[in-house]
């Protein structure tokens, strides 16, 4: 199992290596999740999720957008799977845990981190969420 550092990351950069390395047979998991960030013009990417966050209609109409950072970048990944509720991508899927900070089951284990983005203009996950 590969426990990998999301704090810096480039959201879209990090979910296409996890999603490679799950497709490979790998079990990923990916912690402090509410420090990955997104990159592009701040305004567009807030409008964007307000916009999905509070589309009208039943709660059983879509299209149905996550609301807490772990499940954004779960959702991210999931994107980049085959079909996630049968076959071969259900079970891929199923390996994939993602968490809010370090649970302290991982503490003192090796945790993986990548290079930071070289970019300046970034902006995270957690402001974005509904509080």
């Amino acid at each position: 199992m590969k426990i990998i550092n999301g704090k810096g990351q480039v959201l879209g950069r990090l979910a296409s290596h996890v999603a490679k390395e799950l497709l490979r047979g790998e079990e990923i998991t990916i912690v402090n999740c509410e420090r990955i960030v997104i990159t592009g013009n701040k305004s567009f990417i807030k409008s964007e999720f307000d916009r999905k966050r509070n589309m009208v209609g039943t709660s059983q109409k879509g299209p149905k957008h996550p609301a807490t950072s772990e499940i954004v970048v779960k959702r991210t990944i999931r994107g980049m799977l085959p079909n996630h509720r049968a076959g071969r991508g259900k079970e891929i899927y199923a390996k994939l845990r993602c968490h809010v900070g370090v649970p302290k089951e991982f503490e003192g284990k090796t945790i993986i981190e990548f290079p930071k983005p070289q970019r300046s203009k970034i902006s995270e996950v957690k402001e974005y969420t509904n509080k």
